[in-house]
């Protein structure tokens, strides 16, 4: 049997590179941002049979959790199987004027597979990981500053040494050197004055 027109074999010399690396992942991404009046205006939309139509809104849904984040393979056996369909019947539905695949097309990935694209789909998945992204940058900025606050209120309240803290980034140094050095030790008081001890002698050598 000959394979589909959109399967047919292509060079991938001159294939666009995906912009979204095989080792990014969005393991939280339980939301996918849509945009309906966009989704309704597309062609597809307009123009696919309703069957075609929810298969091609059913690989939407599965690129966002393949890799890399926003693919599909290329292998028919395989998205035959995301849709829960047969590959007899997959070839059926590559038949129609308008297929599944509407708008996908081959890229070359940072692992060297060539697998299927979309443009409006990779939009969407560069925007959810950089969201992602900001999101874990301000949640480790608010545990730095919340660390920060403590570690100066037992150095100058319990401990006695704020002396120590006049000192220009004091605070942001030995957090740092305590994150190196000690990462899973919990930051007691009996810990941190033997700690600043064993710090200020390092600082002083």
């Amino acid at each position: 049997m000959a394979a589909p027109r959109h399967l047919a074999p292509v060079e991938t010399g001159g294939l666009p590179d995906y912009p979204i690396s095989s080792e990014d992942r969005l393991d939280s991404h339980f939301f996918v941002q849509w945009n309906l009046k966009r989704w309704r205006k597309s062609e597809f939309r307009q123009l696919a049979e309703p069957e075609v139509g929810w298969y091609g809104f059913l690989l939407i849904c599965e690129a966002h959790d393949e890799t890399p984040v926003g693919t599909l393979p290329t292998d028919e056996r395989l998205l035959a199987k995301a849709l829960g369909i047969t590959v007899d019947r997959w070839h059926q539905l590559c038949e129609r004027e308008m297929t599944p695949l509407h708008g996908w097309s081959r890229v070359r990935c940072d692992n060297g597979e060539i697998r299927l694209a979309h443009p409006v789909v990779t939009e969407v998945a560069v925007e959810a990981l950089a969201s992602s992204r900001r999101n874990r940058a301000e949640a480790e900025q608010r545990r730095r500053n919340k660390r920060l606050k403590d570690l100066r209120e037992m150095i100058e309240k319990r401990i006695g040494a704020g002396q120590l803290l006049r000192t220009p980034q004091f605070l942001d140094r030995f957090d740092d050197w305590l994150a190196e050095r000690y990462p899973e030790t919990q930051r007691r008081e009996g810990f941190i004055r033997r700690a600043l001890d064993e710090f200020s002698a390092e600082m002083g050598r």
